[in-house]
């Protein structure tokens, strides 16, 4: 059998076979996917070309290869084992309407036995067995016979087993037939899929069918093949490793790990693995064109949630000082051949170092808190909810925490709390101070907005000496409080107004990201005077035009409108004292 020791080497291996066999390569597409909303990433090579599998003609013709980046959310929870991952790259080899079943198993079959010099005796493969929407694949199992595998080596399996897709809630699937590699020393005659030593190696997606929105599964008009290969596993096939994370493509990443936290691999496995796996993940979608930040939303949220595990388990470790940036470091140097990642590197170290500092100021209170709370058999939704809301712990954190102590999480209650807390459009912060807000009606943050502008256009007009005294905020109109010792005059509230309109006609951008307090205000971020915040705070930011900076600027928990457009008339209703020092402006916007 080939040793082949590098990622690179078995890329160059894969792609020179395929383009022999007429195969055009193209590039590895984003992880963001573009053709399908229905999920976060691109979990397989097939994402980017879904419109071509749908009909659509390739520019490049009906035969085509890459190595594809992929994540996949489902396994995050199984991450610290031998073999999974979260972040993988995967071996592809498509035909849009060209071969079909024969042609694209022989190859499989090909590249297996022949450019990889893995012994037949040492494969076995598995068929679809048909259920009520699909076909038994007979046809697949002959032509693996036809090319030496053995009956006894051939298995019918389940849709759970031997179906793929799709990849969203519908469009393109179909039977598949997988293909696993022995791994113990002496291969039995017969093929037993539940045998751990049986490894699957390659998977050939025979898609003949389309699921349609209903939930019917249809005829496809364009037949077409997928082969799915997974480099990290392959590697580890190739030289005879049982651990992935014990391959080359891991051992600068697990070297790091051990230089920055004084420990071995060896009998800190799990932690080791989560890290190593979780940063990787998160170096390529930070390092993505498409530019994810962490947040408590989408692929931010997936980001934030594998971000703050690794950092957790480097604390377990004794791992300090931003050790996620330096990880980072290695990972972007191991791969050369995604240039993004070294165009975007520095915003890569930034966004970990951030998010790092961020959670390591809560982390260890909120751990303590977790104890304190998790004497009882069950854990609270509420109290899972003040875990996430007061100390940034993701839910499947405090599940995770939960499980290690042999407790439940009342995860029914968890949810009506984050509903309920995303009906009053608070994030993370919130809670630990009052917006000023009644609903979250359109027309609340509309004047929300215009409270901001507002803000800003007094300390220009008046003074900077000028601060928010406090704030009331309903769907009729806008109360804003500020320090000033007199009465303005019609003059000043039509320049007010006239200023505060001109922004909104200006269409300016307005943005929402989470800082650390003190930097916040280091940044300019005006804050209510008075208002105690949390060391994290939203922080939204008015854009000017032409790249002339932010106009406005304020900690706040939100919501508003994106762009200052949105906003209408911004007319001044009243102007009257509220307090000795204190002016108060009702104001509308129509």
């Amino acid at each position: 059998m080939r040793k082949v020791k590098t990622r690179q080497e078995l890329i160059k291996l894969y792609i020179d076979y395929f383009k022999r066999q007429g195969h055009h390569h193209i590039p590895s597409s984003s992880l963001i996917p573009e053709n399908d909303p229905t999920v976060l990433f691109t979990t397989a090579g097939m994402h980017p070309l879904v419109p071509y599998l749908q009909g659509m003609k390739h520019p490049l013709g009906k035969r085509l290869v890459n190595v594809q980046k992929c994540i996949r959310t489902g396994d995050i929870d199984e991450v610290g084992d031998e073999v999974h991952l979260t972040f993988f790259e995967m071996l592809g080899n498509w035909s849009l309407a060209g071969y079909w079943k024969e042609e694209a198993i022989k190859f499989s079959f090909e590249f297996l036995t022949k450019v990889l010099d893995i012994p037949i005796s040492k494969l076995g493969v598995s068929c679809f067995k048909g259920d009520e929407n699909a076909d038994k694949d007979t046809e697949s199992a002959k032509i693996w016979e036809s090319l030496g595998i053995p009956k006894d080596r051939i298995v019918f399996l389940g849709k759970e087993d031997n179906w793929w897709g799709p990849a969203g809630e519908f469009g393109p699937c179909g039977p598949d037939t997988e293909m696993f590699y022995y791994a113990g020393k002496k291969p039995p005659k017969k093929f037993e899929p539940e045998d751990d030593n049986w490894i699957e190696i390659g998977n050939d997606v025979l898609m003949e069918y389309v699921k349609m929105r209903g939930g019917k599964y249809e005829k496809a008009k364009q037949k077409n093949v997928d082969f799915g290969g997974g480099v990290e596993r392959t590697i580890a096939v190739l030289n005879g490793i049982r651990d992935v994370f014990q391959t080359s493509i891991f051992a600068p990443i697990i070297e790091e790990i051990e230089e920055i936290s004084g420990k071995k691999y060896k009998g800190n496995e799990k932690a080791f693995r989560i890290i190593t796996d979780h940063l990787r993940a998160s170096v390529f979608i930070l390092g993505d064109e498409r530019g994810i930040k962490p947040s408590n939303l989408g692929q931010g949220y997936v980001l934030r949630r594998l971000i703050r595990r690794a950092i957790r388990y480097g604390k377990i470790l004794g791992m300090q000082d931003k050790f996620c940036g330096k990880i980072a470091k290695i990972i972007v140097k191991e791969y050369p051949d995604y240039q993004e990642l070294e165009r975007n590197h520095k915003f890569v170290i930034e966004q970990l170092d951030e998010e790092e500092e961020r959670f390591s100021l809560t982390l260890e209170k909120g751990l303590k808190k977790f104890n304190e709370l998790a004497e009882d058999r069950l854990l609270s939704g509420k109290e899972a909810f003040l875990l996430f809301q007061s100390y940034g712990f993701p839910i499947e954190m405090t599940e995770e925490l939960a499980d290690e102590k042999g407790i439940k999480v009342d995860l029914e209650e968890y949810n009506e709390e984050f509903k309920r807390h995303q009906d009053l459009s608070r994030t993370a912060s919130s809670g630990m101070f009052k917006s000023g807000l009644a609903d979250d009606s359109e027309a609340t943050r509309k004047l929300h907005t215009a409270t901001h502008l507002l803000n800003e256009v007094l300390r220009r007009v008046l003074g900077k000496e000028v601060k928010q005294k406090g704030s009331n905020i309903n769907p009729e109109r806008l109360r804003f409080d500020f320090n000033f010792s007199r009465k303005l005059t019609g003059e000043e509230i039509k320049k007010i107004e006239k200023l505060v309109q001109e922004k909104i006609d200006e269409g300016l951008e307005v943005r929402m990201e989470e800082m650390l307090l003190k930097d916040a205000l280091n940044s300019g971020a005006q804050a209510e005077f008075g208002a105690k915040y949390p060391e994290l705070v939203s922080v939204y930011t008015i854009w000017g035009r032409g790249g002339k900076g932010w106009f406005s600027k304020e900690i706040c928990t939100g919501p508003h409108v994106n762009n200052t457009k949105e906003l209408g008339r911004f007319k001044i209703i009243k102007e009257e004292s509220a307090a000795a020092g204190v002016r108060r402006i009702k104001a509308v916007v129509e």
